[in-house]
């Protein structure tokens, strides 16, 4: 069954209509681009999934903003006046993506670090309880951060994370043992390295692992034992290396759902990504890429491509059309000549994203409108 969403971007809204926070089969809500000023409340959404409030004007988290929010995987805060964040986010027990990108936060709970979190964002914020050499090394670092930080009554070991884990092998006292055991993360980034030591797999032994982070390495390959994982991981980081290829081990991954590969030499994509049958996401911003990916278009299940700030010039708007699960596409800062008018038949897109690129129609006023403007724009210069 397709995830039921619903988009309200740009729509100027400043209160949602009480019709929408009952809808009780909505997984994914887009209200980017409004006039809110408080996040809202969905007592009767239990399956919502995604919320996307990017480019508000919320000024305040509460309790009472969050406790109806049991189910919620993403929540998109990014844009906004947020000047903290409230204990009670620790109440999103599911969430996995948390983008606080651009506010006005100066400091972090805490209860934060409890979170699994896969993905947390906070550029563009006064944050002053935190140095940034953690926050430059990504988002495990900062929730352990924040954990070692948890002031206890008592000893629960949820609550109570050391800042160093006692290995009992020294062969592994560079493996964060404690993530592999915990988190299911399997992190070996910001290492500065271009070799994947044998013991960060070999200390991965009986364990679940769902996601792995080799970011920020000096890689040329993919590590070849990286296929030992292709039962269980469903998100891996690979940005900000030097990779020039991407190996078929990768493409052996069955589980793969996030794929982050910005920040490396990429010009291709192998044709056996299409293995990849449960992609949803990949990040591919910052690479080398011409035209976009032919494998892209024969994966049915992604949701959101990015691939900004490469050289794309070209991409084929039949074959996007095919993708009915495509709802993010950011093509910004690449080298468009025009937009092909049948890009507008996409109407599974919520996000089109094309600032930065040589085109000279739509025009920047028909761009800033949104996406269903753009889509709408261009549906209308489609020849007869």
């Amino acid at each position: 069954m397709k995830r039921k969403h619903l988009d309200c971007n740009s729509n100027v809204l400043e209160t949602i209509p009480p019709e929408l926070a009952s809808m009780e089969s909505l997984e994914l809500l887009y209200l980017r681009r409004n006039k809110l000023r408080f996040l809202p409340e969905f007592p009767s959404c239990k399956l919502l999934k995604e919320l996307h409030v990017g480019e508000n004007q919320i000024e305040m988290l509460a309790a009472e903003h969050l406790k109806h929010l049991s189910s919620i995987l993403v929540l998109d805060l990014r844009d906004n006046k947020l000047k903290s964040v409230p204990d009670e986010i620790a109440l999103l027990q599911s969430l996995e993506r948390l983008d606080l990108s651009n506010n006005d936060i100066s400091s972090l709970p805490c209860s934060l670090g409890n979170l699994h979190l896969k993905f947390l964002a906070l550029e563009g914020n006064p944050l002053r309880t935190i140095r940034r050499e953690i926050i430059n090394k990504g988002t495990q670092e900062v929730l352990k951060y924040l954990r070692s930080k948890i002031k206890d009554d008592g000893p629960r070991q949820s609550d109570c994370v050391p800042e160093t884990t006692a290995m009992t092998l020294p062969s592994e006292s560079r493996v964060n043992v404690h993530a592999i055991v915990t988190l299911k993360l399997l992190d070996f980034s910001d290492k500065q390295t271009a070799l994947i030591p044998d013991e960060v797999f070999n200390a991965v032994k009986n364990n679940v692992i769902t996601s792995v982070n080799f970011s920020k390495n000096q890689l040329h390959e993919i590590p070849k034992r990286i296929v030992e994982l292709k039962e269980m991981v469903s998100d891996v980081n690979l940005s900000f290396n030097k990779l020039s290829f991407v190996s078929l081990e990768l493409c052996m991954l069955q589980k793969l759902t996030f794929l982050d590969l910005r920040n490396n030499f990429l010009n291709s994509l192998p044709e056996e990504m299409k293995s990849l049958v449960r992609l949803q996401s990949i990040n591919l911003s910052f690479n080398r890429f011409k035209v976009l990916p032919e494998v892209l278009y024969h994966i049915p299940t992604l949701s959101t491509i990015l691939i900004s700030n490469n050289q794309v010039g070209a991409l084929d708007p039949q074959q996007m059309k095919m993708m009915e699960n495509l709802t993010t596409l950011d093509l910004q800062n690449n080298d468009l000549l025009q937009v092909p008018p049948e890009l507008g038949n996409c109407v599974s897109l919520r996000t089109l994203l094309l600032d930065g690129n040589p085109f000279r129609v739509p025009r920047a006023a028909v761009l800033a409108k949104g996406t269903a403007a753009v889509l709408e724009y261009l549906r209308d210069r489609i020849p007869t």
